[in-house]
């Protein structure tokens, strides 16, 4: 779950609800786009918020929210997005404001920062870090479904199932050894979320009162979505919890959170490139967003390329799926600019396809030629 991050090679259905795509929020030359994108696949809704030189520019969405009562309510501009695997940047900063006043460390081994897991987990875990956790270098593997399953049902605290779940997953061989390879893993950003949680605090408080709060970002949730609300599908239908992963994944990607909130949080990605940042420290922001050493393409956690589509870079970049929606982020911090893109349907039913077609469109809106 929550395994995409192809950002560059991308660039090279019937619909769902009868009446099409009329209805539109926002700029209407975004909103143009969007139809257009969207025009082919089956996904119900299609968003996407543009960023130049630190501001938001133009913000729209069109389509329909779809429900499993098939309620053909029309989607808004405060409607949240699960955006998947795009929110582990905002887990990053989260542990780096956390680093930033002293409570954690990058550095600390993790059997010292999980001492209840040390004596279980597999020796070539014992030394992994927090860097390591969160650049997808400590050898865990992606996060088998397998174990998911019995989580679906816990109602146990998240903090003690995220536990359980690592104690499971601390025990499988490392695919590589720390520090040596790139392996995507949703589990180094669980083991993240426990490490902070030592203190007595679990990860979703945490997340409110250090980044959603501060940022007034007021529509971030974690979890599946209500009655009338955005619903995410795949396979022809609005999807069901089990579709998904459990809660105690909510570290690696089911926060949902409308356009315009997920830009607070990019645009002071972009504003601490510029030494102006409100969450973190200079040396986070430097840390989060750039290049890894000796690793190409990759800064912690964002994706990092010289250029994108023929734009000049730096390019920060993340995609984001859990088979049921859509999301990917492109970052400017040199120009200040961003696209933000996310649909409410998995690949099965084109998402991923209508936000590459709108990014395309929307690329020329950004940045300087490369």
């Amino acid at each position: 779950m929550f395994t995409r991050r192809s950002f560059v090679a991308s660039l090279g259905g019937a619909l769902l609800f009868d009446g099409g795509f009329v209805h539109s929020a926002g700029d209407q030359s975004l909103t143009v786009v969007l139809r257009s994108a969207i025009s082919g696949t089956a996904a119900p809704a299609l968003g996407a918020l543009v960023i130049r030189s630190g501001k938001v520019d133009q913000v729209a969405a069109v389509g329909r929210r779809g429900s499993p009562r098939g309620r053909p309510e029309r989607v808004e501009l405060s409607d949240a997005w699960l955006i998947g695997s795009c929110a582990k940047p905002i887990t990053t900063a989260l542990i780096a404001r956390l680093v930033d006043r002293g409570s954690l460390s990058w550095t600390a081994p993790l059997s010292a920062m999980l001492p209840d897991l040390a004596q279980i987990m597999l020796p070539d875990y014992r030394s992994v870090t927090l860097l390591q956790l969160l650049s997808h270098q400590s050898g865990l593997p992606l996060g088998d479904e397998a174990l998911q399953v019995r989580f679906f049902t816990d109602r146990r605290p998240l903090p003690q199932q995220r536990l359980d779940y690592l104690a499971m997953v601390l025990k499988q061989p490392a695919l590589s050894a720390p520090g040596t390879a790139v392996h995507y893993s949703s589990a180094g950003f669980i083991a993240a979320a426990a490490i902070a949680e030592r203190a007595g605090v679990p990860y979703e408080d945490l997340m409110h009162r250090e980044i959603f709060q501060p940022l007034d970002m007021s529509s971030a949730v974690f979890g599946q979505p209500g009655e009338r609300q955005l619903f995410g599908h795949r396979d022809g239908r609005p999807t069901k919890p089990m579709d998904s992963a459990p809660d105690l994944y909510n570290p690696a990607g089911l926060l949902r959170v409308s356009l315009n909130d997920w830009a607070k949080f990019c645009l002071d990605q972009l504003a601490g490139a510029k030494g102006r940042g409100k969450l973190l420290s200079p040396a986070s922001y430097h840390l989060m967003q750039s290049p890894l050493p000796g690793v190409k393409g990759e800064a912690l956690t964002w994706g990092f390329d010289p250029n994108i589509g023929g734009r000049k870079g730096p390019v920060l970049s993340h995609v984001g799926t859990d088979g049921s929606w859509y999301a990917r982020v492109h970052l400017f911090p040199a120009s200040g600019d961003g696209i933000l893109l996310a649909a409410n349907a998995g690949e099965s039913m084109g998402g991923d396809k209508a936000c590459e077609a709108a990014l395309k469109a929307v690329l020329p809106m950004v940045s300087t030629p490369a």
